[in-house]
């Protein structure tokens, strides 16, 4: 008869990505997993199979994660759009800035696969791949709103802006994680914000 688990499964996935998302996915050992996860060996294959199992699941709930925080941010309606796009931005500094140890980012756990992963890894780079399109398709329905309230103004397209922003933020994250501080990060938004609201 199986034994009934007696942990958070969700806890487990959660702590596992914590440890990807500072160490990478080659760099995190299963020895760390069990540590960060509090699963002895056996029972570590026994709920999640393999490392790289973990690491997907891990993956898809950070990025669950980034785009629900997201969404709450851009469907807003009872903003402008460029100033959701604002708080966005401030929300992306804020999260870089509240999140350094050793003084510099860990940056973005989908923005650290893609660099690490996703040339190598036909799965992850797909599912990095749907997710630029949520996000992007996300940007690209609050910069239509933008241009029709009058918040944004720009002779680009609704999803060349998207795209440009969506660079911006993954920008950002990268800048973070090679030490650049809060106010180079809050220059770059602004610099970012003046594209598209001159």
């Amino acid at each position: 008869m199986a034994r009934p688990r007696t942990f958070d499964e969700t806890r487990a996935v959660d702590a596992a990505m914590r440890a990807f998302w500072a160490n990478g996915y080659e760099a995190t050992s299963t020895e760390d997993l069990c540590v960060a996860t509090g699963l002895g060996r056996s029972s570590f294959y026994n709920t999640f199979n393999s490392k790289r199992e973990l690491f997907q699941r891990a993956l898809a709930r950070y990025v669950d994660m980034t785009n629900s925080n997201q969404s709450a941010i851009l469907e807003n309606s009872s903003l402008p759009a460029a100033e959701r796009i604002r708080l966005l931005l401030a929300s992306v500094i804020e999260a870089e800035a509240g999140n350094r140890p050793g003084g510099r980012s860990v940056g973005c756990l989908g923005v650290n696969t893609t660099v690490e992963l996703s040339g190598r890894e036909p799965d992850i780079g797909r599912l990095l791949g749907r997710d630029t399109d949520r996000r992007t398709a996300a940007l690209r329905s609050v910069f239509e709103i933008g241009l029709r309230d009058g918040s944004v103004s720009s002779d680009r397209s609704p999803e060349a802006l998207a795209r440009y922003l969506n660079a911006v933020i993954g920008g950002m994250r990268v800048s973070a994680q090679g030490g650049a501080d809060r106010a180079a990060l809050e220059a770059v938004a602004e610099a970012a914000m003046d594209a598209f609201t001159c």
